[in-house]
């Protein structure tokens, strides 16, 4: 397995995100950028869309789901020209996964705390296919103080649910405030233990490396769900977006785009 060309495709996926919110005029590219580097793991290296039985991947922090597009993208499933309607009216690309809008993104959500759910009634019904597939579920760490997350947590543990890996997008922020601020999370690695999970740190969510280190562990923990504590950079890979709150909702200017475009093609 090559790192380089993974690196290469996270690079892209930014540029293609940051295109995108900027076309169009809104979108949220703080979060997006954060999960950029797993995203392409996940699609480049777990799912295949080939089969029609696969690994599904559920956004549940869904206003993110620029990324999710920006790689879809790089499969084919949707057109260059199509970036400059996200968000708009009768657009393919809506402002939250939509599954009749577009199969590909797997799940429909948008109210946070519920895609995780989603991922679990997934899971199930891959085990009673007798499927081999895992289901991946990307969770923002402001969601986390969401109480389905944690009933979710509970029932997944009780059917020892060993298909579904929840991957927590640490990026310290819950919408524009430090999310430990809004509400404290930690130990959050030992709380998620306590209710029965496999947990893995993954201390540079950015980092393909240990993305790739992390995921291959990821698949061969059994007996219980997985949950990959991804701790990231919110607007990873541009500097002035980088641990800034104010671009969790924020669309760039001319000028903004162009030095964003610069740093992301260096």
């Amino acid at each position: 397995m090559e790192i380089q060309p993974l690196i290469d495709y996270a690079r892209q996926a930014r540029r293609d995100i940051v295109t995108m919110i900027y076309e169009s005029g809104i979108g949220h590219p703080g979060g997006a950028l954060s999960i950029a580097d797993i995203l392409t793991w996940i699609y480049h290296q777990e799912v295949d869309f080939s089969q029609p039985s696969r690994s599904r991947v559920v956004m549940s922090k869904g206003h993110a789901v620029a990324a999710q597009y920006a790689l879809l993208y790089q499969f084919g499933f949707i057109q260059r020209e199509e970036f400059s309607t996200f968000r708009q009216i009768n657009s393919r690309l809506q402002g939250h996964p939509s599954i009749k809008s577009l199969p590909q993104v797997d799940a429909t959500t948008g109210l946070l705390g519920q895609g995780l759910s989603v991922a679990l009634g997934m899971a199930a019904a891959k085990r009673l296919k007798d499927e081999p597939h895992r289901v991946f579920a990307i969770v923002g760490d402001g969601e986390m103080h969401e109480g389905q997350i944690w009933e979710t947590l509970q029932q997944a543990s009780h059917m020892q649910m060993d298909n579904l890996i929840a991957i927590i997008d640490y990026n310290g922020f819950s919408s524009h405030d430090p999310v430990n601020n809004v509400i404290n999370l930690e130990p959050l690695a030992d709380k998620i233990r306590c209710f029965g999970w496999h947990v893995l740190e993954l201390y540079d969510g950015n980092d393909m490396r240990q993305v790739a280190d992390t995921f291959l562990l990821a698949r061969h923990l059994r007996h219980k769900p997985i949950a990959i504590i991804a701790h990231t950079v919110k607007g990873s890979g541009i500097s002035y977006m980088e641990n800034n709150g104010d671009w969790h909702s924020k669309t760039p200017s001319d000028t903004q785009y162009q030095q964003a475009m610069e740093e992301l093609s260096a």
